[in-house]
């Protein structure tokens, strides 16, 4: 088999082993048991182990209701599986969506606010654009800061 090319069966192949990892690994670093998981994402046990073992691909609403049960970002898991293209790399991002605190919906809204912002700032790109050029713009004012305090 090895010596077929890398085509869309190929991609999909990888796909279904690379997410079926990841959400093994995600259970694993919850302490959640096949089993649990499995209830907890309405899916039967026998499916989710061949997900895991990478000889099923999920669909999408799969993915969303394994990612609910283990309080992960359903986009981390849409992109692991090939059904999106990876965003440019943000740290901020990266952590929001890493919070197990906040719920879906929240990082949801949160990233929408974060990228208006972004958008609004001009930066239309996640890489492009100097940070620390941002950075001054927004801490520097036409007056410099110890002028409102000189009367004291």
């Amino acid at each position: 088999m090895k010596d077929q090319p890398e085509g869309s069966e190929g991609r999909v192949a990888h796909a279904a082993q690379d997410i079926g990892g990841f959400i093994r690994a995600q259970r694993e670093a919850a302490q959640v048991s096949l089993r649990q998981l499995a209830a907890l994402a309405g899916v039967s046990n026998p499916y989710l182990s061949q997900i895991e073992r990478g000889l099923r691909n999920p669909s999408a609403e799969v993915l969303t209701q394994i990612a609910k049960a283990l309080r992960v970002s359903s986009e981390v898991l849409y992109v692991r599986a090939g059904y999106l293209e990876q965003r440019p790399h943000s740290p901020v991002r990266d952590a929001l969506l890493a919070d197990t605190s906040v719920t879906e919906r929240q990082k949801q809204v949160l990233l929408e606010i974060y990228e208006s912002f972004r958008r609004e700032n001009g930066e239309t790109t996640g890489s492009g654009g100097n940070e620390r050029d941002s950075e001054v713009s927004f801490t520097t004012t036409d007056t410099p800061p110890r002028q409102e305090n000189e009367n004291l």
